[in-house]
């Protein structure tokens, strides 16, 4: 694990707890085959170094206290439509 990547996500996000859970969905989307938002450094690079990467960079973000909406079913299609960066946990 890239100690430089981990030490600035924290900084970013601020709450260990809420970085352990951000990093494993993260992570959990890449092993499933989705793209990386930045490019790795290295083609060996670990799916948990990319994350971190992409947090250090502002491209993944998280926001606490959001309220799902209403019709959480109805805006589906919406959301698969909408591949913004941030992350609500």
């Amino acid at each position: 694990m890239n100690f430089e990547y981990l030490t600035k996500a924290q900084e970013k996000i601020g709450n260990v707890p809420t970085l352990v859970n951000l990093v494993s969905y993260r992570t959990r989307q890449l092993n499933h085959g989705a793209r990386p938002m930045v490019k790795p450094d290295h083609p060996e690079q670990d799916n948990h170094d990319i994350v971190l990467k992409e947090i250090v960079e502002g491209k993944l973000t998280v926001e606490m206290g959001v309220e799902p909406p209403d019709d959480l079913f109805g805006n589906i299609n919406a959301a698969k439509e909408d591949t913004g960066p941030t992350v609500v946990l």
